[in-house]
């Protein structure tokens, strides 16, 4: 009998602090569900394949930052999976990457940040966004442009260790997949053959109803009850520099009309993200549906002068905006915050920062 994925994490977590780490799989930083539930399905495939091995999972991001994955949080638990045996940066013992023998990275291919100098320990990549063509040196590639990275480790589960699964692991690779995926709804332009034949296959081996935990697993994605603004900004953050201006921006999945109705020192909260995070302006792409898509848009700068020109270069670009205005917004006391509806819904994020840097480095 494997052991349950609780009996695993609790074990590896015990053993971080002494052992060597054979392998430890990561998912990339942003530590999204599919990031995060991939590194510890695939991780938990190998322990039970190699149970000699020091295998670890590793979430990216301080514990703090786990309840901000609302939707990570809903399928952990629904998979019975104890949010106290996870394994966070923060609380890795100083200096761990140095007892780092081999790397798996899951749902990327391209390291950054923290561990961007660790490409030579890389063994193992398994993703689905664009091959940057790196580490030459991992001996499993497996790079395909699929719905979600938990297809791949669900075909890896079923094809090559089929005796390892059970309800657990099921349910904690369905909800992802069928969360990327759009419950699996080619509509939605993100699902393959190859995610919808490892998603039914997974189904068979729990009992839930398909449709409903789509349902609930995105009513908690966009569950931003328990948030602060502070929250709300750093959920789902980038942060850029455009020739010395620095520039954050979040992404928030409520109107702005919600927001201000929600907390009424939006501003307060603004200056107090930009001046922790030493930001020259700060950003919040606001994306919600009432009944149908919409998008809001937030702009502070410390500079009024640098707020004005922002304005007026994204009018010029196309994002065609619109003044809104809520009544009992305390007032700002260091730098503009204004608000906006974007009526063009074609400018995401991804479009947005090359034009922030054209505008900051021109």
């Amino acid at each position: 009998m494997p052991q349950s994925i609780n009996q695993y994490l609790l074990s590896a977590k015990i053993d971080i602090n002494d052992k060597p780490i054979d392998l430890m799989v990561m998912g990339n930083e942003a530590a999204d569900l599919d990031s995060m539930a991939s590194a510890i399905a695939f991780a938990y495939i190998r322990s039970q394949v190699e149970p000699d091995k020091n295998i670890v999972p590793l979430m990216p991001i301080v514990k703090e930052d786990f309840k901000l994955r609302t939707e990570a949080v809903y399928v952990f638990k629904t998979a019975q999976i104890d949010l106290d045996n996870l394994i966070f940066l923060d609380k890795m013992p100083q200096s761990f990457m140095e007892r780092v023998n081999n790397l798996a990275i899951v749902d990327h291919n391209k390291l950054s940040g923290t561990f961007e100098d660790y490409g030579d320990k890389i063994r193992i990549i398994l993703d689905h966004h664009k091959e940057e063509g790196l580490y030459k040196g991992a001996e499993r590639r497996v790079i395909e442009p699929v719905g979600s990275t938990a297809t791949l480790v669900g075909e890896i589960l079923i094809r090559e260790h089929a005796r390892l699964m059970h309800t657990q692991l099921a349910t904690l690779l369905t909800g992802t997949i069928l969360l990327d995926t759009v419950n699996l709804d080619p509509a939605a332009g993100r699902v393959t053959e190859k995610d919808s034949e490892i998603a039914v296959k997974l189904m068979e081996y729990f009992p839930l109803d398909p449709n409903n935990y789509f349902r609930e697993v995105q009513k908690a994605k966009f569950d931003t009850a328990g948030l602060s603004t502070i929250d709300l900004l750093r959920k789902d953050y980038k942060e850029f520099k455009f020739n010395g201006i620095s520039c954050g921006i979040s992404s928030v999945l409520l109107s702005m009309a919600q927001w201000t109705n929600k907390d009424n020192e939006l501003c307060l909260g603004f200056e107090t993200y930009a001046s922790r995070r030493n930001l020259d302006v700060l950003l919040s792409m606001n994306a919600y549906t009432n009944p149908d898509f919409n998008r809001d848009l937030a702009v502070y700068c410390r500079d009024a002068a640098i707020h004005d020109k922002l304005i007026s270069f994204l009018q010029e670009k196309g994002l065609d905006l619109k003044d809104l205005s809520f009544e009992g917004q305390k007032p700002c006391l260091e730098g503009k915050l204004t608000f906006y509806s974007q009526a063009n819904l074609g400018i995401s994020r991804k479009k947005l920062s090359p034009m922030m840097d054209e505008l900051f480095t021109n």
